[in-house]
């Protein structure tokens, strides 16, 4: 794949705008997701300075609404028959409880059911393309989930502290984790592989709705903790490296590359398949 084409939610900033930067200088075409006209510009204009020759193509949309994200699905589905590669990267970490217009508690609209949902529009594409990569962007934050419940975990909508949420968000991951052995599986026979992956601690995504955000993130560049750089090159590892190129089903760690056993019940296959149920049956309308 000399010019792959690449789709990728969450580049207008952080690891995915990194990853995006990298994919464009070895001369993929991306796909990219963005909610806005300016941010979707600012991103534009930082990938012509990396890669002048780059080609990008923006689809617009809330990915905390599965409307939304049916939309985007169907247009970019529309537009490229044939994709060589999705990466699920966009995602939030709220400190409060926010239920989206159509009542999905919010961090679980956009960290699993958008992933999930829009995977499921672009299977066709992702088949046409011969040999193609899913990779899914999850956390070891997974390992702080609580107390597993399902199908109540998709659709509650109970208050919590900024400290209670860590669990939600951990839990969100874990679905991320769960979803990829499943779909493994049921992509079995096909050409595509879709693989997760722990990015590393990043304030670009846990830290944004701190007030005091910006100024931990420059600290902690300092210190030499959390770079984000680390967390895109997984990222693009996982979607170009050839020593992936028949691995599925796997969860993979930032900097070594190497496979992560994930937290109990992200390998159980009865418990992916009944997330995988109670997810398919909750986003039939979209479907």
């Amino acid at each position: 794949m000399s010019h792959p084409i690449i789709a990728i939610t969450g580049a207008t900033r952080g690891l995915g705008q990194l990853a995006a930067i990298t994919l464009a200088k070895q001369g993929a075409h991306l796909i990219l997701t963005a909610r806005s006209e300016k941010g979707a510009e600012t991103t534009r204009e930082i990938l012509s300075q990396h890669a002048p020759q780059a080609k990008v193509d923006f689809f617009f949309g809330d990915l905390s609404r599965m409307d939304h994200v049916k939309r985007i699905g169907n247009e970019i589905r529309s537009a490229f028959p044939k994709i060589d590669g999705l990466v699920n990267n966009a995602g939030l970490h709220g400190f409060e409880q926010r239920i989206t217009k159509e009542g999905y508690p919010e961090m679980v609209a956009v960290n699993y059911l958008a992933p999930w949902l829009l995977t499921h529009l672009l299977l066709p594409s992702l088949k046409n393309a011969g040999q193609a990569r899913i990779v899914n962007v999850a956390s070891e934050a997974s390992r702080h989930h609580g107390e597993l419940k399902l199908p109540q975990d998709l659709t509650d909508t109970a208050e919590f502290s900024r400290w209670g949420s860590s669990k939600i968000y951990g839990k969100t991951k874990l679905f991320n984790i769960m979803f990829t052995g499943e779909m493994s599986r049921r992509l079995d026979g096909t050409s595509i592989t879709v693989n997760a992956l722990n990015p590393g601690f990043n304030v670009t995504g846990l830290g944004r709705e701190l007030a005091f955000s910006s100024v931990l993130e420059k600290v902690l560049r300092f210190l030499k903790i959390g770079d984000p750089r680390r967390g895109a090159g997984i990222i693009v590892q996982l979607i170009t490296d050839s020593r992936y190129r028949c691995v599925t089903g796997g969860y993979f760690n930032v900097d070594s590359g190497k496979a992560i056993i994930p937290v109990h019940p992200g390998g159980d296959a009865n418990m992916q398949s009944l997330l995988w149920n109670a997810t398919e049956s909750l986003l039939k309308p979209y479907l």
